[in-house]
């Protein structure tokens, strides 16, 4: 069980989107512009928001849902993870979490004014018959609560108990009861599914000439007289268009330039950082077995009880006449997690454990047999192949890792105390007496803008954030430099401010191609479009015009077409025009096309009739969620205008450019 459930496979990504993914339920949750505008704010830091019942008495007497602050950083780094996201965008997806928990708050209060609440023996059935029934009832028998335990925790990263995870099944069960009750008089037509499927079955081929982006770009070639017009007439534009930027002197050092040198490590330092951490160093208790489990389930009677423990105590016979272990535990333990491997776990920690289980195996030397034990999981029979005791790594194991950390730590505050040494001769004596009388020596840059670079620093960013907070001639101050310390000043400042036309004339040139380049493709396309369906032949007018024509493969909406891309896009109306037509104008971004439909082949009726009970059940599933949308957004504006939601004055962050409600 461990092993399959540390396995990166497709199957378990499905259990995370079951219960920890966004959704509350099978559709998926929008983002409401406005939720998020309740001015009735709480301070409670460990509370991210409230929901209750909107209007008077739910917000005086109704019950309320608290969303943790925990549970919304847990969901923004879940989606942070899934989503292969860089750790930059936490800001932005937290408000974005905290929405989705909301959002589903609200939905489980409606749900319970409704009644819909889930039962312990609803749970049971759907947890016996649901999507985790091949986990937890393969082939219909129960797998143990020790496996259950051991599923939740390693499917869920330790994150949820049993209980948390009997929690979540249960709340998503209701909400999608309210799903159903809100989506279940949703219908579509037999026409309107033969349309559906007529539309995304349809495949077309077809000629198209493409006019670039880029070559139109390439082809604006204005006089200087022209550059000059347009810069004057843009002159707001550019009036910063140099970034402001600053001259720095500095004094920069490492370990190596310090008095005395690179400050040294005793041994006795050693043992005092030892003696300081020796927390660090403790390994626990833990132990490697193999075993046969003789399940019991829960609350047997006393038959069930004795009929298992008899199968042990003859498997045991069995063990202790000879019988090979491994084999024994594949074809009759009950844990399905180990029976494949012979019954063999991996090295666990004993807390772990069942307690009488990791009693006995602790009590058995390597390759020894337990007699039958019982847990609260049934009996078993233990072989310990491997066991560590509770201990402290010695020093001398772990003394070439504090080393290191002890210098550093050493240098990097000797270093701190020679830095504000040197700033403050440096403000009495100035830059170049301080830095002779340390051997060191002054350097000086160019004018570097904030992003720029300074060469010869490992890294002069935190140089460049200070400098650019700081006036010219201020006193000389430290700061790391990545591998060291420097000490600097500011020695000259550059506004920001407009270039000159003829070293910018370059950027100028760019820009003015960039205001006119869709003009002219638009103007070219209009002119393509045109002679094309005066001479009613695309090729002709392409030919005329110097404009390449291209033939696509047999296509649909799913295909990809170069120069025109993903078929579901602009290239969608080629899926609109009969066999022979010409179309307009169609703009991709990089590239301007005008195409001709060459062959059209639609689904047969044959087709039609296979897919049609597939069809309409996506085309049902779409307008159920369409419809479930709308009644979110309802209820959400309830519960919003009602003072439904507290949210508290923490939780605002910064919204992702074009999501709703921006």
């Amino acid at each position: 069980m461990i092993r399959l459930l540390q396995q990166d496979s497709r199957t378990m990504k499905i259990l995370f989107a079951v219960i920890i993914g966004a959704a509350a339920i099978t559709m998926v949750i929008t983002l409401v512009p406005g939720i998020f505008d309740n001015s009735g704010a709480t301070n409670d830091a460990t509370v991210y928001a409230t929901v209750k019942e909107p209007g008077f008495f739910g917000r005086t007497i109704g019950d309320s849902t608290a969303i943790k602050t925990v549970e919304v950083n847990q969901l923004a780094a879940r989606q942070l993870q899934q989503q292969h996201l860089p750790e930059q965008l936490m800001p932005y997806l937290l408000p974005r979490a905290g929405q989705i928990l909301v959002q589903r708050a609200i939905l489980k209060h409606e749900a319970d004014r409704m009644n819909l609440q889930v039962s312990d023996e609803d749970l049971r059935r759907e947890l016996q018959t649901g999507p985790f029934a091949q986990y937890l009832f393969p082939n219909g028998q129960y797998i143990g609560d020790d496996a259950y335990i051991n599923f939740v925790s390693s499917a869920f990263g330790g994150q949820l108990s049993r209980a948390d995870f009997e929690s979540q099944v249960k709340s998503d069960m209701e909400l999608n009861r309210l799903q159903a009750l809100i989506t279940g008089g949703v219908t579509v037509s037999d026409a309107a599914v033969r349309e559906a499927y007529l539309k995304d079955g349809t495949k077309v081929k077809f000629d198209y000439a493409v006019v670039s982006a880029e070559d139109i770009r390439k082809e604006i070639n204005p006089s200087d007289a022209d550059l000059q017009a347009f810069f004057n007439q843009n002159a707001a534009r550019y009036k910063t268009a140099m970034p402001e930027t600053r001259k720095i002197e500095y004094v920069a050092f490492d370990a190596s330039n310090l008095p005395g040198g690179k400050p040294q490590v005793s041994d006795a330092d050693v043992q005092t950082y030892y003696n300081a951490h020796k927390d660090q160093y403790e390994v626990k208790e833990q132990v490697k077995t193999r075993h046969i489990l003789i399940s019991v389930p829960a609350g047997a009677d006393a038959k069930t009880d004795g009929a298992a423990k008899a199968k042990a105590e003859d498997l045991l016979k069995q063990i202790k006449a000879g019988g090979n272990f491994a084999e024994l535990a594949s074809k009759n333990s009950d844990d399905p997690g180990s029976k494949a491997q012979g019954g063999e776990l991996p090295m666990i920690p004993t807390a772990g454990l069942d307690p009488a289980y990791a009693k006995a195996a602790m009590a058995l030397n390597p390759g020894q047999t337990s007699d039958v034990v019982r847990s609260q999981f049934g009996y078993h029979i233990i072989q310990t192949e491997q066991k560590e005791p509770a201990h402290t790594k010695p020093l001398a194991d772990v003394k070439s890792e504090i080393v290191p950390i002890l210098e550093q730590q050493r240098a990097g505050a000797t270093e701190q105390t020679f830095a504000a040494a040197l700033a403050a001769d440096a403000k009495k004596n100035g830059m170049d007496k301080a830095a002779a009388a340390k051997g060191l020596h002054v350097v000086t840059t160019d004018f570097v803008a904030k992003d720029g670079v300074i060469p010869g620093l490992a890294d002069g960013s935190a140089m460049l954030t200070q400098a650019f907070a700081t006036v010219k001639g201020a006193e000389p101050a430290p700061v790391s430099t990545g591998d060291g310390f420097a000490v600097f000043q500011v020695e000259d400042i550059k506004p920001a401010h407009a270039p000159d036309f003829a070293e910018y004339k370059t950027h100028i040139l760019e820009d003015y191609r960039e205001q006119q380049a869709p003009q002219l493709l638009s103007a070219e396309l209009n002119k393509l479009e045109g002679r094309a369906k005066e001479l009613n032949d695309l090729k002709k007018a392409a030919a005329e015009l110097k404009v390449p024509v291209k033939t696509s493969d047999l296509v649909g909406k799913d295909g990809q077409v170069p120069d025109l891309g993903a078929m579901s896009g602009p290239g969608a109306v080629a899926f609109t025009l009969a066999k022979g037509a010409i179309s307009g104008p169609i703009e991709t971004g990089t590239a301007g096309v005008v195409l001709t439909v060459t062959d059209k082949e639609e689904p047969s009726a044959d087709d039609m009739a296979k897919n049609f009970d597939q069809t309409k059940e996506q085309l049902l599933s779409q307008r159920r969620e369409e419809i479930f949308q709308v009644y979110l957004g309802t209820v959400a504006e309830k519960y919003q205008t009602g003072g439904g939601i507290r949210l508290a004055k923490a939780a605002a962050g910064p919204s992702l450019p074009g999501a709703p409600g921006n």
